[in-house]
């Protein structure tokens, strides 16, 4: 997420901080080289301006703060700016005083409008305990009702369409007996007359804005006087999608923003610019395929992200949700008495696996964002892999991988992997040197743990990960020199 930012600003505000003392001259030496990251990153140039010259307001007037490096004082300053720029925390959901609360979904085609409709839909069952109803008021795009459906179908929720549409021509692709607006009249009565409390709207969309996407969309309005309207926009869009965020907002009065595919190669542009150019908040940010991977905004947590700073809190909250903590609670004492084994492994591995992509959860935890821009995204399979070729014997018992059965024992986990007995030796030694150096620091308590969560805890932890000095240089299978020649 926002690798190309986080990268950019990261190295210049490093750059800064290591001169010591500020003066003037280096302040604005240091913010030139933090605009040209910014730029690079795609933020307007307007919201770049505006930033740039706020850092260097509250920079020139900062009073030291006893027992602080000055320098250090510009990253805090940079931090409560990005938080500024893109806050305040804003999730709260406009309720209809009597009836179903109505939620319009616009913007672009592509932009995943239907998705994060589903999304959201999930995300108010789970997290506000409501009970929403989907409507296919998207009569543009061929599908675009089948795909709700499927969504609905998969989430559990209602979802209200009209079946009697006929496709004609390519124009109208799909004509039928009412229209957009009538559509979502009729699926707000229908919520009405099932007891449903939130209705979502997912209105068609264009490739671009034009009059009669807008004339559609203000007829929506309208008719059914939605209490909250939100714009999903792409986040890969950069630019593009800050000036449709503009038009839309312009001609619709939106009350929020929802950022999707962020877990892509999202520059960063668009969150940065979005709550400038607008004045709206940005509400969710979609982070990833699945239907649940839909997060409320927090401008702290995102600024903390950008400058690598990660975001323990979403890690935590994430943890609490995927993590048996019984489980979690049995495996960190069995670690602890020097008694974990591949099984335990095993179980970690498959937990990390609902967290989400181990790019972005690498990206999370702090001092460790650094690795996370050289990961692709495979590198924890080949040792399930591994592990899975195994017998639960050998699994629950380590030292049998390196008794007198051991070298045939180890062909035989290659085999099966699809890797090779180099890496299944690399495998094992790894496995035991990670086992012994947290038993250390685990056993030499809060001050063991604390040496262990430091930048240079982690860089000694760290190269001894299977596959590699670093976690972005594993290699899984088909990417030794053995595999290679097969």
């Amino acid at each position: 997420m926002f690798e190309t930012i986080t990268e950019t600003l990261t190295g210049a505000l490093g750059r800064l901080t290591s001169r010591g003392k500020l003066t003037d001259s280096n302040i604005d030496e240091g913010l030139r080289e933090v605009r040209q990251a910014l730029l690079q990153a795609d933020v307007a140039i307007p919201v770049v301006k505006h930033f740039i010259e706020r850092v260097k307001a509250k920079a020139v007037g900062q009073q030291q703060i006893q027992g602080v490096d000055p320098s250090q004082q510009i990253v805090k300053v940079v931090h409560d700016e990005l938080c500024d720029l893109m806050g305040p925390i804003d999730t709260r959901l406009k309720e209809a005083p009597t009836g179903p609360t109505v939620i319009m979904m616009v913007g672009l085609q592509g932009s995943g409008k239907t998705t994060t409709s589903g999304k959201l839909a999930k995300h108010l069952v789970e997290k506000r305990k409501k009970k929403p109803l989907l409507v296919a008021a998207d009569l543009q795009r061929p599908a675009a009702i089948d795909q709700l459906k499927v969504l609905g179908a998969q989430l559990e929720i209602p979802v209200y369409s009209e079946e009697k549409q006929e496709r004609k021509g390519i124009t109208k692709m799909w004509k039928g007996e009412h229209g957009p607006s009538e559509v979502c009249t009729n699926g707000i009565k229908h919520a009405i007359q099932t007891g449903r409390d939130v209705v979502i709207l997912d209105t068609a969309g264009r490739l671009h804005i034009d009059d009669e996407l807008m004339k559609e969309l203000r007829e929506i309005k309208a008719k059914c006087e939605p209490q909250n309207i939100y714009l999903v926009c792409d986040a890969m869009t950069g630019q593009d999608a800050v000036n449709s965020a503009r038009v839309f907002n312009e001609q619709l009065n939106v009350d929020g923003v929802i950022l999707t595919k962020l877990d892509g190669d999202a520059r960063g542009g668009a969150a940065l610019s979005i709550k400038y150019v607008t004045g709206k908040t940005i509400k969710y940010m979609g982070v990833g395929e699945k239907l649940d991977a839909l997060e409320e905004f927090h401008p702290d947590r995102m600024a903390g992200r950008i400058l690598g700073m990660g975001d323990i809190v979403s890690l935590v909250n994430k943890a609490a949700e995927v993590v048996d903590q019984k489980a979690a609670e049995k495996s960190a004492m069995r670690l602890m008495e020097g008694r974990w084994n591949y099984e335990d492994f095993l179980e970690q591995l498959r937990t990390m696996k609902k967290f989400g992509p181990l790019k972005q959860v690498i990206g999370m935890i702090p001092f460790l964002g650094q690795f996370a821009k050289d990961i692709q995204g495979d590198e924890l399979k080949p040792f399930e892999a591994i592990l899975c070729s195994m017998t639960k014997k050998e699994r629950r018992t380590p030292d049998l991988l390196g008794g007198i059965e051991a070298g045939s024992r180890r062909r035989r986990i290659a085999n099966g992997s699809g890797t090779s007995i180099q890496e299944v030796n690399q495998f094992i030694k790894t496995f035991k040197s990670m086992q012994r150096v947290v038993t250390q620091l685990t056993r030499a308590g809060p001050q063991g743990l604390a040496q262990l969560m430091t930048k240079g805890g982690m860089e000694k932890v760290m190269p001894q990960l299977p596959g590699g000095k670093t976690l972005g240089k594993m290699h899984g299978p088909g990417k030794s020199k053995k595999n290679k020649r097969r």
